[in-house]
């Protein structure tokens, strides 16, 4: 099956208490398709780069079976640049940097060979945006799968339950749904969400793994790998995403029992990505490296 993403591919510099970076390649589009693109062969991407972009990065993505020719570049311009320090925690971070340039404008364009795509993955961008994307599908995807954050729930709240009706399922971090909902208990924050129209939901705890919530009041919890060190959580909920939505789109049916595996494949992914510094331990492993930790997380539950 076939799978398109739209999101951000941009520049990061990232501080954690391991050290810090320049410039490195980040945008949350990049980890979703590094991270799909292990599982599902048929992988496209709609994004836009300044002329400074890394091209060896876009390189990287075409050799690992992703098309990248949704991707934009602007001539003259300016990729979207994001700086961030992490806190000794590595759960909390101050933003100190951002810069949109090329993603303050971003219309997505979608090459005609995507334009009915089984599976749609809508990335972290303004809820217009996502709006726009799915407009101009042809038809009606198999699963459409969207991420957000608390900065869109503050300035574009009424576009944002707008494209809320339009997908089946939202990622969000559980900061983020107790802001949405206003409810304190994730549960009653889950049956909230749900109402607006996404009939699944996946709540991400960060450290403390994620729930998975589906129709029926159907609930599934998946712990996050302890690991001795992690150098770099940016985008390990991209990451997470990426897994999670590959694994789907490799299968023939898409159900909550197929769900309830996929969220295992997508945090056994994310449990590589924050063990270095942006992109590059993704860029180093395969599907053969994620399954081998499935049975580190079936020890981890297992009674």
């Amino acid at each position: 099956m076939s799978l398109l993403i739209i999101g951000s591919v941009a520049f990061d510099a990232i501080e954690t208490p391991f050290g810090q970076t320049g410039k490195i390649v980040g945008g949350s589009a990049s980890y979703i398709s590094l991270a799909s693109s292990m599982f599902c062969d048929r992988v496209g991407l709609v994004a836009v780069v300044g002329e400074d972009f890394d091209f060896e990065f876009l390189e990287t993505l075409r050799s690992r079976g992703v098309d990248t020719n949704g991707v934009q570049v602007k001539t003259g311009e300016k990729s979207f640049f994001w700086s961030g320090k992490y806190h000794l925690d590595m759960n909390s971070r101050d933003t100190l940097i951002t810069e949109l340039n090329v993603l303050g404008d971003f219309d997505p364009i979608i090459p005609q060979e995507w334009e009915s795509p089984d599976f749609v993955m809508l990335g972290n961008l303004s809820p217009g945006v996502q709006i726009t994307t799915l407009q101009r599908l042809k038809k009606r995807p198999k699963l459409v799968v969207m991420d957000t954050m608390n900065f869109w729930m503050q300035i574009a709240l009424p576009e944002l339950h707008e494209v809320l009706k339009m997908v089946d399922l939202l990622t969000i971090n559980d900061e983020e749904a107790r802001l949405l909902s206003g409810e304190l208990s994730l549960l009653k924050a889950a049956r909230k969400i749900q109402s607006m129209g996404p009939q699944y939901l996946i709540i991400k705890k960060g450290e403390h793994g994620a729930l998975l919530f589906g129709p029926d009041n159907q609930i599934y919890f998946c712990p996050a790998l302890p690991l001795e060190e992690v150098f770099d959580p940016t985008g390990a909920g991209d990451t997470f995403a990426g897994g999670f939505l590959g694994y789907l789109a490799s299968q023939d049916t898409v159900d909550f029992s197929v769900m309830k595996k996929a969220l295992v494949y997508g945090s056994s992914a994310a449990s590589y990505c924050i063990e270095k510094f942006g992109t590059e331990r993704l860029q180093e492993i395969n599907k053969t490296d994620v399954e081998s930790r499935l049975k580190l997380f079936h020890e981890l539950v297992a009674i």
